[in-house]
């Protein structure tokens, strides 16, 4: 933090991408997301400005950080479900087991889907970061059906199974009395079986 006591100029050796990432969501938790600056968030961080647009292309960048390796474990874990397994079964499997986090993440995860989901700016941004996410989806659903992931009924798998997740994130961060998993496991359960249980 030194920089911005003015103590000494240039970035701290400690000083990372998450570390950054940190402050700002700390930032975006005092003041929220619109009044936060990415001036305010540098000298936070005791780094310039030039350093933060080094680490992020933007301030709502920030929020997405870690999205690309997530959907990196999401394709690496379609690659090694058990194929024997139903279609939806296997999609189910692999989503809910790649959003296991940890207890001492989950206070970090809900403000992150808060902003994602309040902020109009953020929300309006969402389709496009969730992309690649749901071509995964698709991409698994094409292979197991030879099909292409751009085929109808892979298109539509992928876009669907996004739905319900986000249902149930959304869900997930307004009620909050039960771990993430339990929600993805109940809204893909219901998508697979085409919505026709009755509620509990």
């Amino acid at each position: 933090m030194t920089e911005a006591r003015g103590e000494r100029a240039g970035r701290p050796p400690s000083t990372s991408a998450r570390a950054v990432e940190l402050i700002a969501l700390e930032l975006f938790g005092e003041q929220g997301f619109e009044d936060t600056t990415v001036e305010q968030i540098a000298e936070r961080a005791g780094v310039s400005s030039r350093t933060f647009f080094r680490y992020f292309d933007s301030k709502a960048s920030v929020l997405w950080h870690q999205f690309d390796q997530e959907v990196a474990t999401l394709r690496s874990a379609f690659d090694a479900v058990d194929d024997e397994l139903p279609l939806m079964e296997a999609i189910r499997v692999v989503v809910v087991g790649v959003n296991r986090y940890r207890a001492q993440d989950v206070a970090e995860l809900r403000a992150r889907m808060h902003l994602i989901g309040s902020v109009p700016a953020l929300a309006a941004s969402a389709a496009s970061r969730y992309e690649p996410w749901e071509e995964a989806v698709s991409e698994y659903a094409g292979r197991r059906r030879g099909e292409s992931a751009d085929a109808l009924v892979p298109l539509a798998i992928g876009r669907t199974t996004l739905a319900a997740c986000r249902a149930a994130f959304d869900r997930w961060v307004a009620v909050g009395d039960a771990d993430l998993t339990v929600y993805l496991d109940a809204a893909l359960r219901a998508l697979a079986t085409g919505f026709v249980d009755e509620p509990h």
